[in-house]
């Protein structure tokens, strides 16, 4: 039976709701920072809070200086060296706290270079944690270019939070909030206007930031389904030229690219809109200041000032600098609001991947390597060459049994999804040491049946039983350490030959390896190569034939040395040449195990001990392949050809 289809091409997806910031995202990301530098965090803060406060005071020491000269100029003093010991003063003092504001901003910078960097570090490592417990059926269902999305464009949009969107916004709003007590210490109706102009460019925010969060979140979906696009076209390119499938391709790419293109510009046309719409709201605020201020300049209102400061021109040219500052800080937050939106749509993300529900194992029933003494089994410390079930009982005992590859199945049945039954009433049974075929049309459920005996799914109903446990019992580690597979498609990874076969037992020596490879047939053609063993392998061993990559995969299932094998249709990609070598490794790996082969060539299973035939997820013939072909049933009409596997 097929494995689920996986989710393929975006489509039209229906917009969510215009969205505000998530603040328990935000809130979620913010605690994980802390917990990951729960003392370097606090010290940037610092630092920010610092550099922020000093950014606000220049126009205390403004306001002072413009004082002590217009005092000079109203008296007609001409003594300019008394003025200059007063203001010298105030510059050094001022020069000294932009020094130090210097100092603490450099520190800033560094530590949060190291802590953004940290961060996404320790995320990737939580996240591919994670993705090692997820159940296959999540890899089945999901694109794997949108898999890789969140590792690469979800993870730099929480690049910029951490290490640009998030100081940013922490430090323009200490300058807004320490202006405006500046600004209110100066004059409560100035500051007024100001605040008047402040909500205008809060709706404006609102309004443009709505939108924009909106197709920012549309953005990162169709980024990922992109992604996802390319990387299956990628992978199947020989399979697009030879069917001459490049223009469908490529439509089906443009039709994909163009949705990205319609959410992204429409995300980046409400971002752009925004920063020209705020800078141009504070001119016209800054232009009103302005007027304002020589209004009331013109009509002597020094009652309209509090804390016994005259309106003069001391106050009014410092608050007019102050205006452009907060206005400008509060610009740059909401130029910030677009990128904090789209960063928290990335977070989204990664935090649905962190969520998904890993794969359940409730077995205690383990693997451990065993000693029989007259009889008896008992647990070694040592590697002995023999196995058992370590079996904890309810009343405290233990028990082993040896692991020999008995496989029953008992009634079972089974759906990928709830209320869909692929497999119906399924029994039999694997005695240690016996060859078991199954044969059946594509989505007759061979593969599935494999599938629940490695638990990648468990049963909805009947038993699974190993050695007489219930699978369910033994811990999924143990059993799959116990089951050997080799697929038709082979999975090889970069790194050299040797560290290839040896992936399947990573505490082999070289010397099983090469003793593997021989069983499987592969040293002849290992030795031939470049650099034997020590070849380098990249791309899946792209440099390699087909066979020969089948061979390396028999290889590293023989050095693991277990006692069940599956074998799913491991010859069906290759010529009859490569199909007789490999079968002779094959051949070799399943004497004395337990086999469970899958296969369209009826000659590589023509030798099983039972052949099970498979139709709609039942098992509709049994038997050898004598009683078969006499039984002159399904077997037997695709034996002679009168019916053709689909």
């Amino acid at each position: 039976m097929s494995k689920p289809t996986p989710i393929k091409g975006p489509g039209r997806q229906p917009g969510p709701a215009v969205r505000k910031i998530d603040f328990k995202i935000l809130g979620r990301v913010m605690k994980l920072l802390f917990s990951s530098y729960p003392v370097l965090v606090p010290i940037v803060t610092v630092c920010i809070l610092f550099a922020s406060g000093v950014a606000s005071i220049p126009a205390i020491f403004q306001q002072k200086v413009l004082k002590v000269i217009t005092s000079y100029l109203e008296v007609g003093s001409t003594d300019w060296q008394a003025a200059m010991g007063e203001v010298i003063p105030l510059v050094l003092i001022l020069a000294a706290l932009y020094v130090c504001s210097v100092i603490l901003i450099t520190v800033q910078t560094q530590l949060m270079a190291y802590i953004t960097q940290g961060f996404l570090c320790k995320l990737r490592r939580k996240m591919f944690d994670g993705m090692q417990n997820l159940p296959i059926k999540y890899f089945d269902t999901n694109q794997h270019g949108d898999i890789m999305s969140h590792y690469t464009n979800d993870i730099d949009t929480l690049r910029q939070l951490v290490s640009q969107s998030l100081p940013s916004v922490l430090q323009a709003l200490i300058v807004v909030v320490t202006v405006l007590f500046i600004m209110l210490w100066y004059s409560v109706w100035m500051t007024l206007v100001v605040l008047l102009g402040v909500v205008a460019m809060f709706f404006v925010t609102k309004i443009i930031g709505g939108g924009s969060a909106k197709y920012f979140i549309r953005q990162q979906k169709a980024v990922g389904k992109t992604e996802g696009y390319i990387q299956e076209m990628m992978n199947g390119q020989k399979v697009v030229k030879v069917f001459c499938h490049e223009k469908q391709a490529k439509d089906e790419f443009d039709r994909i690219n163009g949705q990205l293109f319609e959410d992204g510009f429409r995300a980046h046309a409400y971002a752009n809109m925004m920063g020209p719409m705020i800078g141009n709201l504070g001119n016209i605020l800054y232009v009103l200041i302005a007027t304002v201020g020589g209004l009331f300049l013109l009509f002597e209102t020094p009652n309209l000032a509090i804390s016994g400061l005259a309106f003069t021109i001391d106050i009014v040219i410092p608050f007019l600098n102050m205006t452009k500052q907060f206005t400008g800080n509060v610009n740059q937050v909401s130029q910030q609001f677009n990128q904090i939106a789209m960063a928290l749509a990335g977070a989204e993300r990664i935090f649905r991947l962190m969520d998904e529900k890993p794969e359940s194992d409730d077995g205690y029933v383990t693997l451990v390597n065993a000693k029989v003494e007259d009889g008896t089994i008992t647990e070694a410390s040592h590697h002995t060459g023999r196995w058992a079930w370590k079996h904890p009982r309810g009343d405290g005992t233990i028990t082993y049994t040896l692991l020999q590859g008995d496989v029953r199945m008992t009634e079972v049945d089974f759906g990928y999804e709830e209320g869909k039954t692929v497999l119906h009433d399924i029994s039999l049974y694997a005695q240690p040491g016996q060859k078991v075929a199954f044969v059946g049309a594509t989505g007759a459920g061979k593969t599935t049946i494999t599938n629940l005996i490695n638990r990648f799914y468990d049963i909805a109903d009947g038993k699974i039983r190993y050695d007489g446990i219930n699978i369910n019992k033994i811990k999924k580690s143990d059993l799959r350490r116990s089951l050997g597979i080799v697929l038709q498609e082979t999975n090889l990874f970069t790194g050299t030959v040797m560290e290839n076969i040896r992936y399947g037992n990573l505490d082999a020596t070289d010397e099983q390896c090469i003793a593997a490879a021989k069983l499987a047939g592969a040293d002849d053609f290992i030795t031939r190569l470049p650099d034997g063993y020590d070849t380098m392998l990249s791309g899946n061993g792209s440099n390699l034939s087909q066979g020969q990559r089948q061979l390396i995969s028999i290889a590293r299932a023989a050095v693991a040395d277990p006692p069940v094998m599956i074998l799913d249709e491991a010859t069906s990609s290759i010529d009859t040449r490569t199909e007789a070598i490999v079968q002779r490794g094959m051949d070799k790996l399943m004497e004395g195990r337990t086999v469970f082969v899958i296969a369209h060539r009826l000659s590589t299973i023509m030798n099983s001990d039972v052949i099970m035939v498979l139709d709609h997820g039942r098992i509709i013939e049994r038997g050898n392949h004598e009683k078969l072909l006499a039984e002159k049933g399904t077997y037997y009409q695709l034996y002679t050809g009168a019916f053709e596997l689909e």
